[in-house]
């Protein structure tokens, strides 16, 4: 009865069972997986964002395929004053729901049925789902891990076969937290040129290096077909407001033809709600106020994991630039998820398996830096003690 792009397996792993059972019992877990900035204490100004969905202008209906003029306008100058030298045309801009909903499109425009895209490895597993949605197949490139985090080009050059239609990059990656450097940009636009292959570029967490010096985006790509995604869930920490967009660069005509046909697929959708749209430069503005406020937490919490780390040996936190999240390196007692399992049973911490990423092997543990820093302290002291004393 159901088609086989949704023949997944359904039932609970043993990692969310657990989780069910402790949660049951009513004990007190401090999370280090939580990536939902809105329930992460940080505080934000309400009344303007709630404002801004009560524009009088939503009782009119505008079904403009790429998204309402004035949102388009808002993105692009939010692109504008984060990189000054560049200007983005609101016309090369397709408005989505989310990234996610980019993604499909994006698939949709480039593959047929079984047509591959090449993904990081490690890398975001929502990958998976948005493939099998869209009868697409999923080809990973590793990360190579040596003082930092590197693409094995070698290993792209393999993979690549004539039912390749795409590279996708994850810039910063998540959860490694490596931005693409500009050799590796370098040499992503020859591979993708070599090839005749479009580059796909997620910069959801674009906003946030640790060191404060802004990465450049890869919305000015000019070399080859580039779709780059991104929207304020990340950019204003505001999941809950739908609003996202796909941004087509590259040469000129090829562009055109790219953008002729995603505004086809947007029409035929035309999912974006009226008020989100209206709101976007507010939305967008929001993120003045709240990543400073992000990166003081993310900051904050490195600090006190590296600290803690310094007075043991056994684990260690690998290299990051951006984003909200941190790799461990740990000792491989056990499969990651028996030892998320045993810290969550037996040290009351929920963290996430290195596997849930898809790293090639045991030994690795993702934590969240957004969690509140007391309970962040008090968390990766418990981790610590139960690794050094196991």
């Amino acid at each position: 009865m159901f088609s086989k792009r949704t023949d997944w397996k359904l039932t609970p792993n043993r990692f969310t069972e657990v989780q069910r059972e402790l949660h049951a019992t009513g004990r007190k877990v401090l999370d280090l997986t939580i990536s939902n900035p809105t329930r992460a204490g940080l505080p934000y100004e309400v009344e303007p964002i709630l404002n801004s969905l009560s524009n009088r202008e939503a009782m009119d209906y505008d079904p403009q395929p790429k998204g309402l003029v004035s949102a388009r306008e808002a993105v692009a100058a939010y692109y504008r004053e984060q990189h000054r030298e560049f200007e983005i045309d609101p016309a090369a801009l397709i408005l989505t729901t989310s990234t996610s909903e980019g993604y499909s499109y994006v698939f949709r425009l480039l593959c047929n049925p079984n047509d591959e895209v090449l993904v990081p490895k490690p890398s975001y597993p929502l990958f998976e789902f948005l493939a099998d949605l869209q009868d697409v197949t999923l080809v990973p490139y590793p990360l190579l891990y040596d003082h930092g985090w590197q693409i094995d080009f070698p290993s792209l050059s393999r993979a690549v076969n004539p039912r390749t239609r795409a590279v996708v990059v994850v810039h910063p990656n998540n959860p490694t937290g490596s931005y693409v450097g500009a050799d590796q940009r370098t040499q992503l636009n020859s591979f993708c040129r070599e090839h005749g292959r479009a580059l796909i570029v997620d910069e959801v967490f674009l906003d946030y290096p640790h060191d404060g010096a802004p990465r450049p985006s890869f919305v000015f790509n000019r070399d080859v077909l580039t779709f780059t995604l991104s929207g304020v869930s990340k950019i204003s920490a505001l999941p809950q407001m739908k609003l996202a967009w796909v941004a087509v660069s590259g040469p000129p005509p090829v562009v055109t033809a790219a953008l002729d046909r995603l505004e086809v697929v947007a029409d035929t959708y035309l999912s974006i709600s009226a008020p989100i749209q209206l709101a976007a430069p507010t939305l967008l503005g929001q993120r003045k106020n709240i990543q400073p406020l992000l990166l003081d937490r993310v900051r904050m919490n490195l600090v006190e994991l590296d600290r803690q780390l310094a007075q043991q040996k056994a684990s260690q936190r690998l290299q990051v630039e951006g984003g909200w999240y941190a790799v461990l390196r740990v000792p491989v007692t056990r499969s990651d998820e028996d030892l998320a399992i045993d810290l969550l049973r037996q040290a009351s911490v929920l963290v996430h398996p290195g596997h849930f990423y898809d790293f090639p092997r045991d030994g690795y543990l993702i934590i969240s830096l957004l969690t509140q820093p007391r309970e962040f302290g008090e968390a990766a002291g418990r981790i610590l003690e139960f690794l050094n004393n196991g």
